[in-house]
């Protein structure tokens, strides 16, 4: 499973110009499934996510998770983080997992770290405002 995280001030997640989700202070996490992933790495990355110390402590470092400072998580689907373009320029997405298992293991890492969502296999628009920035990869 692959997470591209990052720290937001704020993040929404719109469907057919109507707004699904929004969230303030937190996480945006764009999720990507694995073919072969399962429960054991979506729990993995779920605690992961929940322990990532990136918001800043009284000095002003990196020392707190979102747990920590009250904020909130929005989590969207997106299986083209697992996109390969090392051959030519059109991506293949054969490493991504079918949709049936992807959005089984992506309700579960939602789940998990109680976030908001957007819709699974729709075409969505995501408004945020990336603080920091902030924008990690992380990789189960």
């Amino acid at each position: 499973m692959r997470a591209l995280v990052q720290r937001v001030g704020e993040a929404a997640v719109s469907v057919d110009r109507r707004e699904v989700a929004r969230i303030g202070p937190g996480l945006l996490v764009l999720l990507g499934v694995r073919r072969g992933d399962g429960p054991e790495q979506a729990d993995r990355l779920a605690a992961k996510l929940a322990a990532l110390r990136i918001f800043a402590d009284d000095q002003g470092r990196m020392n707190r998770s979102v747990t920590d400072v009250g904020g909130e998580i929005l989590c969207v689907s997106q299986f083209t983080l697992y996109g390969d373009v090392r051959k030519g320029n059109r991506p293949s997405f054969v490493e991504a997992a079918p949709p049936d298992e992807a959005e089984a293991l992506y309700e579960r890492v939602r789940s998990a770290l109680g976030a908001k969502g957007g819709v699974f296999g729709a075409r969505m628009q995501i408004a945020l405002v990336n603080d920091g920035p902030v924008t990690l990869l992380v990789e189960i």
